[in-house]
């Protein structure tokens, strides 16, 4: 596979969004074995090694296909990885809204980081890929991230079935005006 364009990365404040890379593999399986990041996410099972590294492989295929995908999270100060990011089809569905999620290690939740994550992929979404519209989604009990999305300016767009499971849906318009 080709190299992902430079381009794909995006920077923040304190935040570098970089397409997943094997080598963030050990990272991104620690985060993704975390009960508390994992609780809400993928019926709270933890992944292998090989399955994080099958992930990263398939999201550098979207990414070399779509121009869009799964970023990994490092914070600038420690440049450290501390969670991940992503511009996706919702579900994975091809033709379906692009959805920008967040996750983050414990460790560093409740310091902002989330909603400046999200902010860089919704940047990405609308500067870069030039769409009208994200969604975000998660758990209904997944309060933390309903804060975030709202943090986001995102609206309350209603419970909706995705990933085979009723989601709670917010969306962010390109334009106040289209809200």
């Amino acid at each position: 596979m080709t190299d992902i364009p430079a381009y794909c990365t995006v920077e923040t404040e304190r935040l570098r969004l970089v397409p997943f890379a094997p080598a963030h593999a050990p990272a991104l399986n620690a985060i993704n074995n975390e009960p508390d990041v994992m609780r809400f996410l993928s019926s709270g099972t933890p992944e292998t090694l090989d399955d994080t590294q099958a992930t990263i492989a398939r999201v550098r295929e979207r990414w070399a296909s779509l121009g869009y995908g799964w970023w990994a999270v490092i914070e600038k100060a420690r440049d450290q990885i501390i969670g991940a990011a992503c511009v996706q089809n919702i579900a994975n569905k091809e033709g379906a809204d692009l959805e920008i999620g967040w996750r983050l290690t414990t460790a560093s939740t409740g310091r902002g980081y989330a909603t400046e994550a999200g902010q860089g992929a919704a940047g990405f979404a609308f500067d870069v890929l030039n769409v009208d519209h994200v969604v975000s989604v998660a758990h209904p009990d997944n309060i933390a991230s309903h804060k975030v999305m709202q943090r986001l300016g995102m609206v309350y767009r209603g419970i909706e079935t995705h990933y085979d499971e009723p989601c709670t849906t917010y969306v962010l318009y390109r334009s106040a005006d289209k809200a």
